[in-house]
């Protein structure tokens, strides 16, 4: 039964903390989805000109991918301060950081303005995009995962997940309006810069909501409990958080890295590859497929907390494993059905892929949260979810387009679909069941026996 101090709060408040993550991450994921759709769409002719245009396609995902290998820093950093000085300030930070970026990136030049500064600006400013996505997702899975307790954790954990469909839709959404309402010439000219200027709006509300949050419970319980420590002098020094969690939950790290590798990998080859290889190899407009996109992310946006939901009922591991199975399974039909060119089959191939995506990203909110022990929390989570992405987000689209060029199939894309989904479920099935744990009482690894535990309470 849960403690006095970290009770669950009233069903009202949960739902204002569940809102202000909700719509801080689509916030934050709309800005980085964003910058993927543009560089499949238009990055390449604007900022790579000279490039043959499969060569400007990749040119254009490889500064995506620039994001990706910001994110660790951001992960390290963020995790950092928000296991010393709390969740919700550095989710604020996160959030201003992200939509300033975006902001400006539609203000940039473009080639043909300033020349070769306009892909060295564009690549700066992804950067900056990947250090503050890197430290957003923790800070807001743990904002929920921290209020709730451990019989709805995995439902209610799964709506901030659910901000990566919400931003994949409002993205692809303004995208696929403008597309449709404007000339090719004047989208290419400035309709582009539409949808990255929007984002100032968007933070503004996002901010607003935020800031009317409280700090999580459980981790303002841990931390006065350190600083108790610290006045009576009777333990030693508490470790830095990164410092702890390789000491104490390495493990859980190495896991947490390898479920994210189907993950990762399968959701940028299904949603931003395929604005390439549909409209290039199966002869679709970029409307045709954009719509697809957005469609199907709505069913995604749907299922995630019925997947949340029956992580609850079920165990984390056992829906985590139906998705990684599933999305290898599915890749051989799901190029099959692009290969048609009819638009309800590439709805369907979108569809099922990302309900069977879902499936592994809805649990690994509370999944990831329930591994590690509260005062390094931020840091153990945001580390296994984000060194990940750099060998699995980053290059997939980079990656799907290099195999694409060089052998003009889709088998090759297929089996590296596949192979990621066959690391995910060695490293899941090596995972514990972490369903029903008191996140007020994980100890490192959650396998020190109670003594032992109490010896390393500093670490907690």
């Amino acid at each position: 039964m849960a403690s006095p101090a970290t009770a669950p709060p009233s069903p009202g408040k949960l739902k204002r903390i569940v809102a202000a993550s909700l719509i801080g991450t689509t916030i934050e994921w709309y800005d980085f989805f964003l910058y993927g759709s543009a560089a499949a769409l238009v990055f390449n002719q604007l900022f790579f000109p000279e490039s043959d245009p499969l060569v400007g396609t990749l040119l254009s995902f490889l500064t995506y991918a620039v994001g990706f290998a910001a994110r660790p820093l951001g992960a390290l950093v963020f995790g950092h301060y928000g296991d010393r000085l709390g969740r919700k300030k550095l989710l604020v930070l996160s959030l201003l950081l992200m939509g300033g970026a975006t902001f400006a990136i539609g203000l940039l030049p473009t080639h043909a303005t300033i020349g070769s500064a306009a892909p060295v600006l564009l690549t700066v400013l992804r950067l900056v995009q990947g250090f503050a996505l890197g430290g957003e997702w923790g800070g807001a899975v743990l904002l929920v995962s921290e209020h709730g307790d451990a019989r709805r954790r995995g439902f209610w954990a799964s709506w901030p997940q659910t901000g990566a469909p919400a931003g994949q839709l409002l993205a692809t959404g303004v995208l696929s309006f403008l597309t449709a309402v404007l000339s090719e010439s004047a989208f290419t000219g400035w309709g582009w810069r539409i949808p990255f200027l929007l984002s100032g709006v968007l933070v503004i509300v996002g901010l607003w909501i935020r800031l009317s949050v409280d700090e999580s419970p459980v981790f303002q319980k841990a931390l006065a409990q350190a600083e108790a420590r610290k006045a009576d002098n009777a333990a030693q020094a508490e470790k830095m958080p990164l410092v702890a969690v390789l000491r104490h939950h390495w493990r859980d790290v190495l896991v947490a890295m390898g479920a994210r590798m189907a993950e990762n990998i399968s959701y940028y080859v299904i949603t931003a590859f395929i604005l390439v290889y549909a409209t290039t190899s199966a002869g679709v407009s970029k409307q045709t497929a954009l719509n697809a996109v957005l469609i199907a992310s709505a069913v995604h946006f749907a299922v995630i907390p019925l997947w949340g939901a029956l992580s609850d009922r079920i165990g984390r591991r056992p829906v985590y494993l139906i998705g990684a199975v599933g999305v290898g399974l599915w890749m051989f039909p799901f190029f099959s059905l692009i290969d048609t060119g009819g638009f309800g089959n590439l709805i369907l191939a979108v569809t099922v892929g990302l309900v069977l995506h879902g499936a592994m990203y809805a649990p690994q909110a509370a999944f990831f949260s329930e591994m590690f022990a509260t005062r390094m929390r931020y840091s153990g989570a945001s580390i296994g979810a984000q060194f990940a992405s750099v060998a699995a987000g980053a290059p997939a689209p980079l990656i799907a387009t290099a195999l694409l060029a060089a052998y003009g199939s889709s088998t090759p894309i297929a089996l590296y679909v596949i192979a990621a989904a066959l690391l995910t479920v060695v490293a899941v099935a090596a995972a514990k069941e972490t369903r029903n744990r008191d996140l007020a009482d994980v100890g490192p690894s959650d396998t020190t026996p109670s003594a032992s535990r109490a010896a390393d309470a500093h670490t907690v």
